[in-house]
């Protein structure tokens, strides 16, 4: 008897995506199914980059469909597709970029700026084009994270070429100033530059554009709510209760704007002595999940305060390509498949498949 692809389809409909949670089947990541006499081939498309997986999804897929082979061959073939998704209305796509993805804080000093730069890099490190935007005009540290300090971008008078390291294209107010310059800057000039930054620079066909946001909920953070097309924004916050506080402060902002809250990210969240092993919670524990409970948004992962990650990111060589195999890499890794999940699961955005039309009167 001849095997039908809905036997195919049957077989495969108990794997789960360990990413989604969701079946492979429900979420039509499986296309271009094939069934012939001699080979059973099929795609696995996600949309979410996850470059790490593929091997693993490739060998469960095959496990799945070995007692239906019969003596057939059979191909796997595994992807990621990252297509546009829905921002504010009324807020057009910018050109080179797909996804926009503010990382932002409600108070400073909880690792906001170390978390975007390690998830930019954790998002290129699973395939995906990544570009990294340093929105903190006032203290710009992306420069030196991405071991780029003294770098200049080029110019053609009209826009900025992005300086890229670690395969990760970037631009920062930090790359046009002096390293101790202050930025002695009213509100509607830091805005201004913020759009400048953004608008003028030359993406080079992103699937997301992490932005770095300053902490608080101040003139720069409505100018990219109001004006700029965030897919989503993560929240990040240590266990202690005065950064949650502060950091419901930005939910809710981020909320009233009508920029959708991806997840939370709880840093600091466990130190574990490198002397002794012993673990304690040098910042509280459980907030965070208190937090996301009482929201409704997710806890995207957990980072523990590790010296390692500190002076990496001092070093100009953050976590993700310092160790790229180590337990704080496979941390930010994780994150960064939840975050793109997150991203996958919006509306998609249709608005460039569709051509202008312009009225003109002859």
């Amino acid at each position: 008897m001849a095997l039908t692809d809905t036997q195919v389809l049957q077989a495969l409909s108990g794997l789960i995506d360990d990413s989604t949670g969701k079946p492979y089947t429900a979420s039509k990541a499986v296309k271009n199914l094939r069934v012939g006499d001699g080979e059973i081939a099929l795609d696995v498309v996600l949309s979410y980059p996850a470059k790490s997986q593929f091997d693993v999804i490739r060998s469960a897929f095959e496990n799945a469909l070995a007692p239906l082979a019969e003596g057939r061959s059979i191909k796997v073939d595994v992807s990621s597709q990252i297509v546009s998704h829905a921002a504010q209305r009324g807020v057009p796509l910018l050109p080179g970029v797909k996804n926009i993805i503010a990382v932002a804080s409600g108070k400073g000093g909880v690792g906001k700026s170390t978390t975007a730069v390690n998830l930019a890099l954790a998002l290129a490190a699973e395939g995906a084009r990544v570009g990294l935007l340093d929105a903190d005009i006032y203290g710009p540290s992306q420069p030196l994270m991405m071991g780029l300090q003294g770098q200049k971008p080029e110019t053609d008078g009209k826009s900025l070429q992005p300086v890229v390291n670690y395969g990760v294209q970037t631009m920062s107010i930090g790359y046009l100033v002096d390293t101790d310059q202050a930025m002695v800057w009213r509100g509607p000039m830091v805005s201004q530059a913020l759009q400048q930054l953004l608008n003028d620079t030359r993406w080079d066909d992103l699937d997301y554009l992490v932005i770095d946001m300053p902490p608080g909920t101040g003139d720069i953070q409505l100018t990219l709510a109001q004006k700029v097309p965030v897919t989503g924004a993560v929240i990040v916050t240590t266990p202690q209760d005065i950064a949650l506080l502060d950091a419901r402060k930005g939910l809710k902002m981020f909320e009233k704007v009508s920029v959708p809250i991806l997840g939370l990210v709880e840093n600091m969240a466990i130190h574990i002595c490198s002397n002794c092993g012993h673990a304690e919670h040098i910042f509280g524990s459980g907030g965070a999940a208190r937090m996301t409970e009482e929201y409704g948004v997710e806890l995207l992962g957990s980072l523990p305060l590790d010296l390692s990650i500190r002076q990496a990111v001092d070093e100009g060589k953050p976590s993700v390509v310092a160790d790229p195999t180590g337990p704080i890499a496979a941390a930010y890794q994780a994150i960064a498949r939840r975050v793109a999940v997150k991203v996958g699961e919006k509306a998609q955005d249709f608005s460039s498949k569709f051509p202008k039309i312009v009225i003109q009167n002859n």
